[in-house]
Formats: C-alpha cells, sequence, structure tokens
C-alpha cells in the first residue's frame, strides 16, 4: 500500500507528467517531423512517404522531411524508427517486407514490428503483376502453369533480393500451385527488371510501377495481377483467382506508417485523420493510381491487425520457400 505522504509526493509529479503529454499533443507539431524511409530512394516506400509527407505539410502546417535509412532489408532504419522517442516527430513509413516479413527473415532481428511501433495509417496497397519474358511459350497464367509443370527448374524468376515483396510473392505463387521456378536474387528491383528484358531471367511477379510502362510498351508479357479485383491501369489483365479458377489468391505489397510505442494516443489519431483525408482525396488516389498503388485509408487498429496477420501469413511461405537474408 501507498503511504498517504507518498501520494502527496508523487500524485502532483504524475498529474504534471500527464498534463505535460496532453499539451504536447493539444500544440503537436510545432517543428518539423521525420519520416523515416529504410531504403533507397526512388522506390515505391520512398514515393509513397514522399507523397503522404507533403500532404502532412500541407495539413499540419509544419515540415515533413524524409530520412532514407538503407540497409539490412529496411532493418537499419526501422531499428532507428524504433529506438526514437515517442513524440510523434520521428515516423517511419514501413511495408510488408519490415513489418512483417524480417521477423521469419533474420533470427536476431533488432526490432519487434508489433510491441516496438504504435500503427498509426494503413496508407496503400501495390498489386503484383507476374509477367514473362515475350521468349517464353505461355499466352495466359494456366499456359504458364503447365508448363512449368511439364518443365520444372527450367525457367528462371527474378526478384529484388531473398525476403523482397517480388520473391515472396513468387514463392507463395509456386506453393498454390505446385510449381517450380529457379530464384534469381537481385539488389534491387530495377536490375532484375533490366535482366528480365534482356531475357537473362523469364519471370517475375513484382509490383505495378515498375512493370506498367514495359507491359504496355509491349516489352514483357503481362500474365496476371496478384489482388482480389484488376488494376484500373491494367483492366484487361485478369487476376490469378480469375486466370486460375481460385478463389482466395492474394499476394500484394503494403505500406503504411507507423510511430515508436509510447506515442500519446492523441497524436496518432491526429496523423491517422490527416493521413486518410489525403488518401480520399482525388489527387492523391489520382497519384497513386498512376503509380500501381490503391489507397487504403482505416483506423490505427485495422493496421495493427493486418501487421500481426501478415506475420503469420508469410512465415510458412518464407519456410516452404527456404528463403533466407542475403
Amino acid at each position: 500500500m501507498i503511504s498517504i505522504a507518498l501520494r502527496a509526493v508523487f500524485l502532483p509529479v504524475i498529474a504534471l507528467f500527464c498534463s505535460q503529454i496532453f499539451a504536447q499533443a493539444a500544440v503537436y507539431p510545432n517543428k518539423p517531423i521525420r519520416m523515416i524511409v529504410p531504403f533507397t530512394p526512388g522506390g515505391t516506400t520512398d514515393i509513397l512517404a514522399r507523397a503522404i509527407g507533403v500532404e502532412l505539410t500541407k495539413s499540419l502546417g509544419q515540415s515533413v522531411v524524409i530520412d532514407n535509412v538503407a540497409g539490412a532489408g529496411g532493418s537499419i532504419g526501422a531499428e532507428r524508427a524504433a529506438k526514437a522517442a515517442p513524440d510523434g516527430y520521428t515516423l517511419m513509413m514501413g511495408h510488408i517486407g519490415t513489418l512483417a516479413v524480417n521477423p521469419s527473415l533474420y533470427p536476431k532481428l533488432p526490432y519487434d514490428p508489433v510491441k516496438d511501433f504504435a500503427p498509426v495509417a494503413w496508407v496503400a496497397r501495390v498489386p503484383n503483376v507476374l509477367v514473362v519474358h515475350p521468349s517464353v511459350p505461355a499466352k495466359n497464367l494456366k499456359e504458364l502453369v503447365a508448363y512449368l509443370k511439364a518443365n520444372p527448374g527450367r525457367l528462371n524468376y527474378g526478384s529484388g533480393g531473398n525476403g523482397s515483396a517480388a520473391n515472396l510473392a513468387t514463392e507463395y505463387f509456386k506453393m498454390q500451385t505446385a510449381t517450380s521456378l529457379v530464384h534469381i536474387p537481385y539488389r534491387g528491383t530495377a536490375p532484375a527488371v533490366n535482366d528480365l528484358l534482356a531475357g537473362q531471367i523469364q519471370v517475375i511477379f513484382t509490383g505495378a510501377p515498375a512493370l506498367v510502362g514495359h507491359i504496355k510498351s509491349g516489352a514483357v508479357r503481362a500474365l496476371a495481377v496478384s489482388s482480389p479485383k484488376r488494376l484500373d491501369a491494367l483492366p484487361d489483365l485478369p487476376t490469378v483467382n480469375e486466370a486460375l479458377a481460385l478463389k482466395d489468391f492474394e499476394a500484394d505489397q503494403w505500406y503504411g506508417v507507423v510511430a515508436p510505442t509510447g506515442t500519446p494516443r492523441e497524436i496518432v489519431m491526429k496523423l491517422n485523420a490527416q493521413i486518410n483525408t489525403a488518401l480520399t482525396s482525388e489527387a492523391l488516389k489520382a497519384r497513386l493510381n498512376s503509380e500501381g498503388a490503391i489507397a487504403t485509408p482505416t483506423t490505427p487498429e485495422a493496421y495493427g491487425q493486418l501487421i500481426v496477420s501478415e506475420i503469420a501469413r508469410w512465415k510458412p511461405v518464407m519456410t516452404s520457400g527456404r528463403v533466407k537474408a542475403d
């Protein structure tokens, strides 16, 4: 039992502490906000972070500074974000890799995606598109599956590295269709796509933004999209479910903002409201569509549930595909 004397000492301190937190939330933000991107500039994570940063700068009246901290599959930047002061002035644009894949990819991850972060806002889904080099004798996905079963291990597929979204999407596809492809990991999506165009690899199943231009030019043949619905940018391209008469195939990438655990609830909700407002604007939706992304405004709780469920969903895929860190 706490004595009356101790209560007299500590209660005012606690009250003062709480009042300072509420006051901080009320005036937030009063200085620039740092948005950590745990990858190099130019990728989808960076593009989405900058788009959200511009909108938050407008609505909050303070600059959002993008800080690219690359390395170790996003783990270096994520660790830095997790250990930052929980005051709302350090955020991170997380994605499927940093928040759902890395726990199974790295045996000693320096952060916990669930315990060390407060979900703020789910920003977007980015469907993966399965494409093949024109030399592949398959005009649709059903023909590709038949060819792979008749020629196991004959075709190579590329990805942006072990544990990348393209690696996971393809391993999930292999698991669901009982087919065989040889994985060729690259140091990023761009060199993998370049080798696909050159015919050095024959298949890639990666984010739409990197492929739409090549699909429309006829340089590669698109066979299916990983999302439950067709893409507005490629309305004639069937989903994997449609092409193979499946029901629940889905292997999209996803992106969202998180803050260090302990960030005041009032700040989290303020950021969530501002980001959701931006995501429902016609201007930002159009910009995301041009990048092959689909806006996903929702609550912090729903975004947190997504992270937990995705960690569980991708672990067996990585085990089945023997995915290891580079």
